[in-house]
């Protein structure tokens, strides 16, 4: 697949001459047009992570070992971090700029991770969500980019199965989704403690470690995984809830949590939660963080939801539509999915627009924006 080198350093070498410029940019500009990139599978069955340009480009192709799950985007260096899919063992560092792999990650004996991690929003440190397999227990590792990504803190997650987690804006706290979901690689992603799974909500000081605040469900929703979320500069958290209980049941499957509150579930119409079918897949704030996106890819359904207010707002079809980001712009989401396909959505305008494409691919999970 041929990459259109010129533009792409064209458009990293503006926003390298340029950084405070670019991202001070009036970003409820139409022309505010955001990169992004994403771990996908092509049509020969090959797994890749992606850069794909404002046209629908490919700007970079990077072959992968394996299935990746979540990519996450350095908020300083032109550097990717992709990171296998549970029970994974591989990150993938590229850099997207000069399109070499920087580093492979493997995890440490007796470990594999669970298919998330960041950067720390001063960009020093990667961290993950693991599991010790031997015990079963979640772990929050922190590794230093000065030191070649060498582990200078590992955690406990206070939980089983953490998925994703997401460094507050402006703060040193840490909000891990322990999906209380037990998973051995000898039994590959079969789930083992679904009759006794205790999801939570766990805050961490990042630099201490120290547990700040933990919340679950009700003991009648321990069923409920805890797997995908997104934080705001206020502290306040949206979850993305997988239902484990099996068929027949149409509980809320999104929730918000605020600094030292319960957790609450969000209602909404009967209909919009039996088309989940159960599963949510993404969680993500827009630019403001007052609204949020939940996608449900097995129902191809994408709602909406108003945090300040606590409500449902709306929602959208699309097929297979997982991965989500927010633009720069209010209220405005980018949804890839497994058929390929990419859209904008704007909250404000009522408007869903496709983005332009040039290839055929499945998008996996999640994806990452990097606006120039």
């Amino acid at each position: 697949m041929e990459i259109n080198r010129r533009r792409f350093c064209r458009l990293l070498g503006s926003a390298m001459l340029l950084p405070s410029l670019a991202l001070a940019a009036d970003y409820d500009s139409p022309s505010a047009e955001p990169m992004f990139a994403s771990a996908a599978r092509d049509s020969a069955g090959q797994f890749h992570l992606y850069l794909i340009g404002q046209q629908g480009e490919v700007l970079l192709d990077h072959p992968l070992p394996g299935r990746a799950h979540h990519t996450e985007a350095h908020p300083h260096l032109p550097l990717l971090a992709c990171i296998a899919r549970r029970p994974g063992n591989f990150i993938d560092l590229v850099d997207y700029r000069q399109q070499r792999l920087v580093k492979r990650i493997t995890a440490g004996s007796g470990r594999h991770f669970f298919g998330h991690g960041i950067f720390s929003e001063d960009g020093r440190w990667l961290i993950t969500t693991e599991n010790e397999i031997e015990s079963g227990q979640g772990r929050v590792v922190i590794r230093a980019l000065e030191t070649n990504y060498s582990i200078i803190a590992d955690y406990p997650s206070y939980g089983t199965g953490p998925h994703e987690l997401i460094q507050q804006p402006g703060s040193p706290i840490l909000t891990v989704a322990n999906g209380g979901i037990l998973t051995h690689p000898d039994h590959g992603r079969e789930k083992l403690n679904l009759d006794s799974m205790q999801p939570s909500l766990l805050r961490l000081n990042l630099h201490s470690g120290e547990r700040l605040e933990q919340q679950q469900l009700p003991a009648h929703l321990h069923q409920l995984s805890i797997r995908h979320i997104d934080t705001n500069r206020q502290g306040s958290t949206v979850i993305a809830l997988q239902d484990q209980a099996g068929k027949g049941h149409n509980r809320p499957l999104v929730a918000v949590h605020h600094p030292g509150q319960p957790i609450e579930l969000l209602q909404a119409p009967q209909a919009v939660y039996l088309a989940m079918k159960g599963y949510c897949g993404s969680a993500r704030f827009d630019h403001s963080g007052r609204f949020a996106a939940v996608s449900a890819p097995r129902g191809n359904l994408i709602s909406f939801w108003d945090l300040h207010e606590n409500r449902f707002i709306s929602a959208i079809k699309s097929r297979d539509g997982c991965g989500l980001a927010a633009t720069g712009n209010s209220a405005e989401f980018i949804i890839s999915a497994g058929t390929g396909h990419c859209l904008r959505h704007n909250l404000k305008q009522g408007t869903t627009k496709r983005l332009p494409s040039t290839m055929a691919t499945a998008w996996d999970n999640h994806l990452a924006t990097l606006s120039f």
